[in-house]
C-alpha cells in the first residue's frame, strides 16, 4: 500500500470535493424556481436531474477502472474541469430560456443534453477521490478514512446554500457561474498540489478484472446506498415546489429557503461524521440501519410541515441519517475488495447515489402533481423497505 494519506493529502481531496458539493447543492437550490421562471414543468425540471444522475451511475464505475489503470490525480482533474465546463453550458442556456431566444420543449431537450453530457465527465471526480484516500489508509482506520472525506461533500453543501442565498440576490444564474469559477480553482489545486501515486504494479489481466453491482461481497451495501438515495432524492427534489407552494414564495426567496433548508440537513451529517463516525466502532450495516432509522423520522416529519421550523427538523433527521449511512458503506465496500479493485469499488460506490437520483426524483414529481404529501411519504416508504432488507439480509 501507498504511504499514508497526510493532513496535506486529505485537505487537497476535500477541497477538491467541496468544489463539487457546493456547486452541487447550487444547482439542488435553484433548479426548481428557476425551471419555473423559464415555464418547465415539476417533472420536467425533475427529470433533467433524473437523467443526468442515470448517465453519472452508469459512467463512474468506468472512471473508477480507469483510475486503476492511470492513476488517482488525471482523472481527479478531468472531473473537475468536465464539471467547469458543463456547468458554464448549463448556464449559458438557461440564459438563453430566461431571455426569450430558447423555450419550451426545445429549451427543456437542450438543457436535458448538456446537463447528460457534463455528468459524463464530472462522474469522473469523486470514485477517484475515494480510490485516493483508499490507497492511503489502512483497513484500521478505513472508516474513520471515508467519514473524513465524506466531510466534503456536507460542508460543500453547508457552504453551498449560503453562498446561493447571496448571489441570489445578483440573479437566479449567479450562483451557477460562481459554481463553474470554484470547481475551475479546484483542478488547478489538484494539478498543483496533490502528489502523484506510482501506478499499480498489476498485470493488464488483473487490472482489467470488472467488478460489479452484483458481487455478493458488497451487493447488500450498494443495494442499501441506492435505496436510502431513492428516498432522500424524491424528497430533495421536491423541496423547492413545496417551499414555494406552502409558504407562497417568490423564485428568489425559494431559492433561498431550500438552500437552507438543505444546509440544516447538511450540517448535521458534517456533526456526525466528525463526532459519530470517528469514535463509534460498529459494523457497516449497523450504521446504515441506524441511518434509515433516522432518514425514514425525517421523511415523516417533512410530509406534514406547516412551517420552516418543522421542515428544518426532518432535514436534521435526514442528514444524520445520511452522515452514518454513507462513510460506513464506502468503508465497508473497500474493506471487502482487493487492493487491485478499490478504484473499481469506489466507482460503483459512488454510482449508487446518482442511480438513486433516477426514479427518485420522477416518481416523487409526479405524486407531487397528484398530492404534494405524497411526495415525501413515498421517500418514507423507500426507506422502510430499505432497512427491512437489510435487517433480514445482514444476518
Amino acid at each position: 500500500m501507498p504511504g499514508k494519506l497526510n493532513r496535506h493529502q486529505l485537505t487537497v481531496l476535500i477541497l477538491a470535493l467541496m468544489a463539487t458539493g457546493i456547486g452541487q447543492s447550487l444547482v439542488f437550490a435553484i433548479l426548481a424556481p428557476l425551471g419555473r421562471e423559464v415555464q418547465l414543468a415539476e417533472l420536467q425540471i425533475t427529470s433533467i436531474i433524473a437523467i443526468s444522475a442515470l448517465i453519472f451511475g452508469l459512467v463512474a464505475p468506468r472512471w473508477g477502472r480507469l483510475s486503476d489503470r492511470v492513476g488517482r490525480r488525471p482523472v481527479i482533474i478531468t472531473g473537475l474541469l468536465g464539471y467547469t465546463a458543463g456547468t458554464l453550458v448549463f448556464t449559458t442556456v438557461f440564459q438563453a430560456g430566461l431571455t426569450g431566444v430558447l423555450a419550451g420543449t426545445t429549451l427543456y431537450l437542450v438543457l436535458l443534453a448538456v446537463r447528460g453530457s457534463q455528468s459524463l465527465v464530472m462522474s469522473a471526480t469523486n470514485p477517484a477521490a475515494t480510490a485516493y484516500a483508499a490507497d492511503h489508509s489502512s483497513p484500521e482506520q478505513r472508516t474513520r478514512t471515508m467519514a473524513r472525506l465524506g466531510t466534503a461533500n456536507s460542508m460543500g453543501t453547508i457552504l453551498g446554500p449560503a453562498v446561493s442565498g447571496a448571489l441570489a440576490t445578483f440573479g437566479l444564474l449567479a450562483p451557477l457561474y460562481f459554481a463553474a469559477g470554484l470547481a475551475f480553482l479546484a483542478a488547478l489545486l489538484v494539478w498543483w498540489q496533490l502528489p502523484v501515486t506510482p501506478r499499480s504494479e498489476l498485470t493488464r489481466r488483473e487490472v482489467a478484472v470488472r467488478l460489479r453491482f452484483t458481487d455478493r461481497r458488497i451487493l447488500l451495501l450498494l443495494t442499501t446506498a441506492t435505496g436510502l438515495f431513492v428516498g432522500f432524492s424524491g424528497i430533495q427534489q421536491t423541496l423547492g415546489f413545496q417551499l414555494q407552494d406552502k409558504l407562497d414564495l417568490t423564485g428568489i426567496r425559494t431559492a433561498q429557503m431550500t438552500g437552507a433548508a438543505l444546509m440544516v440537513s447538511a450540517t448535521f451529517t458534517f456533526l456526525i461524521q466528525v463526532t459519530v463516525m470517528q469514535r463509534l466502532k460498529l459494523r457497516p450495516t449497523q450504521f446504515a440501519r441506524l441511518g434509515l432509522l433516522s432518514m425514514l423520522f425525517g421523511a415523516a416529519v417533512i410530509a406534514g410541515f406547516q412551517s420552516f421550523a418543522v421542515l428544518a427538523v426532518g432535514m436534521a433527521f435526514l442528514g444524520v441519517g445520511l452522515g452514518l449511512c454513507m462513510p460506513a458503506i464506502a468503508a465497508g465496500a473497500s474493506l471487502a475488495v482487493k487492493p487491485e479493485e478499490q478504484g473499481a469499488a469506489a466507482g460503483l460506490v459512488s454510482a449508487c447515489p446518482p442511480i438513486g437520483f433516477v426514479s427518485g426524483p420522477i416518481i416523487a414529481g409526479a405524486l407531487y402533481q397528484v398530492h404534494p404529501p405524497l411526495a415525501p411519504l413515498f421517500s418514507a416508504a423507500v426507506f422502510f423497505l430499505v432497512l427491512a432488507l437489510l435487517v433480514i439480509r445482514d444476518r
